[in-house]
């Protein structure tokens, strides 16, 4: 059983950074595919990005662009979502989620593993 913990969100200005992070204990991250997701008040949960268990393949969603950038550092077991220039759009519960396959990655449904979120507020 992995258990996913979220944390580095905040309330911020337009224009700033943010490192997101998530740790990851009771399993090892490198055979793990890690996903991002965020869900603002009212809205659906969208897929933001996506770091493949094997060759370190990215992906991103439609609605994210060069701002969002993920990396993993496996010998810390722990996966990052770096977000720069944020907009209020950018305002949402952010998670980060884990499935042992790499296929539907951009599904939320796929997934097996789930943090808490962090939440990220950006005012203008």
């Amino acid at each position: 059983q992995v258990q996913l913990v979220e944390s580095g969100g905040g309330s911020v200005q337009a224009g700033d950074s943010l490192r997101l992070s998530c740790a990851a204990s009771g399993g090892t991250i490198s055979t793990y595919t890690l996903g991002w997701f965020r869900q603002a008040p009212g809205k659906e949960r969208d897929f933001v990005a996506a770091s493949m268990w094997h060759g370190g393949t990215t992906y991103y969603g439609d609605s994210v662009n060069w701002r969002f950038t993920v990396s993993r550092d496996n010998a810390k077991n722990t996966v990052f979502l770096e977000v720069d220039r944020l907009k209020p759009e950018d305002t949402a519960l952010y998670y980060c989620a884990a499935k042992s396959s790499d296929d539907n990655y951009r599904f939320a449904g796929s997934y097996d593993y789930w943090g808490q979120g962090t939440q990220v507020t950006v005012s203008s």
